[in-house]
């Protein structure tokens, strides 16, 4: 998989406190981990705002929705972004994780991720607040395909299309399972089986909303924890930060792991400036 070439911004040095007044919070127990992408760039996933993030302008669900062409770009570069997400594997930030759940440390992951790694990793009380990259969604029937299944279907109607835009010849994978090629035009879609509906990948899109009972569900992880930890995320849409806010409101210590500024930083109990995966080992 592709993503940016250029260097990172060196970390901002911190003083052993901060590590050490998080990892008293890990000694307490009960944490939940609300992570983005800057969780999963350690493999190969790019973020959207990071400091070495080229800019983005991913589709939004008004314009999936408006026209069969726009849908037909969609699918025709998920056509190829989306195996190359698939072959992503964990990264030691996410297998820290789990091994913290399994101790009873972490309590649950509430993820803007769709990658789907914190599963990968052996996390177990996970909510893909943005749903995940390897399901199909019908908007007519509401029926549930596999990424799996409908990419048989898609070789099938477009034979050869995946071989001939390769991240070899430069196609950057974007963060939602999106690749960025330009030449769509003549890329197949298919419908739903069943009902003929339009099919949609079944992630949250930009100006789409999380569904009522998953944001439920992570208001009340969050209630349930002793604290909440962000790990790698700018907090910039309100899905994530609304959690943040509530978190602080009812007395919860939040502390924040970011490279860059984030939208909690002013009302976090403490901000680290460093990398998930460096923070969570010097914790463990």
């Amino acid at each position: 998989m592709t993503s940016s070439t250029t260097s990172r911004v060196p970390d901002r040095p911190r003083a052993d406190s901060q590590v050490s007044t998080l990892a008293d919070a890990f000694a307490h127990g009960g944490v939940v981990a609300l992570t983005g992408a800057g969780m999963s760039t350690d493999s190969g996933i790019p973020d959207y705002r990071g400091p070495d993030s080229p800019p983005r302008n991913p589709m939004t669900i008004q314009q999936f929705m408006s026209s069969p062409e726009f849908r037909r770009h969609y699918w025709a570069r998920n056509h190829v972004g989306w195996r190359h997400m698939d072959a992503a594997m964990p990264n030691a930030g996410h297998r820290m994780l789990a091994e913290l759940e399994a101790r009873g440390v972490v309590h649950g992951v509430i993820t803007q991720n769709v990658d789907m790694l914190h599963t990968k990793a052996g996390s177990r009380t996970v909510i893909d607040l943005h749903g995940v990259y390897g399901r199909v969604r019908c908007l007519g029937c509401e029926r549930l395909v596999s990424r799996i299944e409908l990419d048989e279907r898609l070789t099938r109607a477009n034979p050869g299309f995946a071989e001939t835009v390769t991240p070899a010849d430069g196609v950057e994978i974007a963060p939602d399972a999106d690749a960025i090629i330009s030449s769509t035009e003549h890329f197949r879609m298919v419908d739903c089986e069943v009902c003929g509906g339009i099919l949609k990948p079944d992630i949250v899109y930009f100006g789409d909303s999380v569904p009522k009972p998953r944001v439920r569900a992570a208001f009340d992880l969050v209630d349930s924890g002793s604290s909440l930890v962000v790990l790698g995320s700018s907090l910039t849409v309100m899905s994530g930060l609304r959690f943040v806010r509530h978190a602080r409101k009812t007395g919860k210590p939040v502390f924040i792991v970011n490279r860059g500024a984030t939208r909690g930083d002013d009302i976090a109990t403490l901000k680290i400036e460093a990398g998930c995966a460096e923070v969570l080992a010097s914790v463990m």
